[in-house]
Parts: structure tokens; C-alpha cells; sequence
């Protein structure tokens, strides 16, 4: 990671390592012919979740929305909650919104995925009461693995860049939380009898 003082490269991605560069047989992304329309709110993907869930009083309440190819973009506000240095966003949870927006993206692939690695630079502070504009996409699909990388601007969609990351998910079965997920909730999320809203738990492990 980078800090706010490092100076900007515009809205590409992080150089990263060679870890986050897709290999010469990756593919280009498709997306699912069942995934959500563009333009449409995903919601919550688990009420509970730190990045997106109603249930978190101090969570990012993050909003993202399906886009057009295997695209989302999201907006959350950063509150005083969110403080690290007075009156700046913390930077892990500006990294937890890269981390929540690139997650989402599995949704339009319709595949169950987690965080292998995440790279973040961060270009500039970004002020309490600030909304960030997030863009992330899915740059390449190599087996179990999904390069995807994502960019956060700050006075509006096309404003300067304040964040931007890049990030490698691996897909896994749902067994990947049932295995490792603490029992109360695993079980409370598995017994919900809305089928969307239980697959939808277990979209993301941040």
C-alpha cells in the first residue's frame, strides 16, 4: 500500500505485483445471463456485513449498482465514525470499500468468490462527509481465478482520483464458510427462507 502522499498516476490501476497480473490464457470476463440489469441496486449482500449491511450502525452502508459488462458502481459517505487522522477516512476503510465494491462484482459472474489479494494506493485524503464514487470491473477470468480492479473518485463520478486498487478473488463453494464461518450465523444465514437473500450471504468474504 501507498499513502496518501504518494503522488498520482490518474485513474489507473496500482502497478501491483506480478501476482495480479492475469496470465496469457486468461479470458475476458462474461457476464452471467442471470445476473442483475444495469442500473439496478444490488442491496445488501448480508445485513450484517461491515461494507454494505443495514445492520451495522458505523458500517459503510455502501451502495452499488450493476453496470454494464461485468462493471458495478457504488457510493458510500464517509461519517466520523470512519475517522483515522481528525477529520479524514481511515484508510482500511477506504480499502474495505475497494474490497466490498470489487467483491460485488461475483454477482454478475454468479459466482461464489473471496479475496485472495488486494492492492490499494491511496492518492489523496478524502475529508469526512465526502462521497466516494467507486467504478470496479473485471478485467480477466483464469480458471478459479477473477482479476478484477476498481478506482474511487471523490466530488462526483469523474472527479479526482482518491483510491484505487487492484485485486485478485478466487471462487470457492459455499463450504469455504460453512467450514470457517462462526456456527450462529452461519446457521441463521443458511436457514433464511429467502433462497436470494441466503445465496446472496455468501457472495463474499472481505
Amino acid at each position: 500500500m501507498t499513502n496518501a502522499n504518494t503522488p498520482g498516476t490518474g485513474g489507473r490501476p496500482p502497478s501491483g505485483s506480478s501476482a495480479l497480473t492475469p496470465p496469457a490464457g486468461g479470458a475476458a470476463p462474461v457476464r452471467h445471463p442471470d445476473a442483475p440489469a444495469p442500473g439496478e441496486l444490488l442491496g445488501a449482500h448480508y445485513e450484517h456485513c461491515f461494507g454494505c449491511g443495514e445492520g451495522q450502525p458505523h458500517g459503510l452502508h455502501l451502495e452499488t449498482r450493476a453496470r454494464d459488462g461485468v462493471r458495478v458502481t457504488a457510493e458510500f459517505t464517509v461519517q466520523p465514525a470512519h475517522q483515522g487522522a481528525p477529520g479524514l477516512a481511515h484508510g482500511g476503510v477506504l480499502a474495505t470499500a475497494l474490497d466490498e465494491t470489487l467483491g460485488s462484482l461475483g454477482w454478475l459472474l454468479r459466482v461464489i468468490a473471496v479475496t485472495g489479494r488486494l492492492e490499494t494506493d491511496f492518492v489523496r485524503p478524502v475529508p469526512v462527509g465526502t462521497v466516494l464514487h467507486l467504478d470496479a470491473e473485471v478485467t480477466a477470468v483464469a480458471g478459479r481465478k477473477i482479476y478484477s480492479s476498481a478506482v474511487g473518485r471523490i466530488g462526483g463520478p469523474d472527479g479526482p482520483v482518491a483510491v484505487r486498487a487492484s485485486a485478485l478473488f478466487i471462487e470457492v463453494k459455499v463450504d469455504h464458510f460453512i467450514d470457517n464461518g462462526r456456527p450462529e450465523e452461519i446457521r441463521a444465514a443458511m436457514a433464511d427462507p429467502d433462497q436470494v437473500r441466503r445465496a446472496r450471504a455468501f457472495e463474499v468474504n472481505p
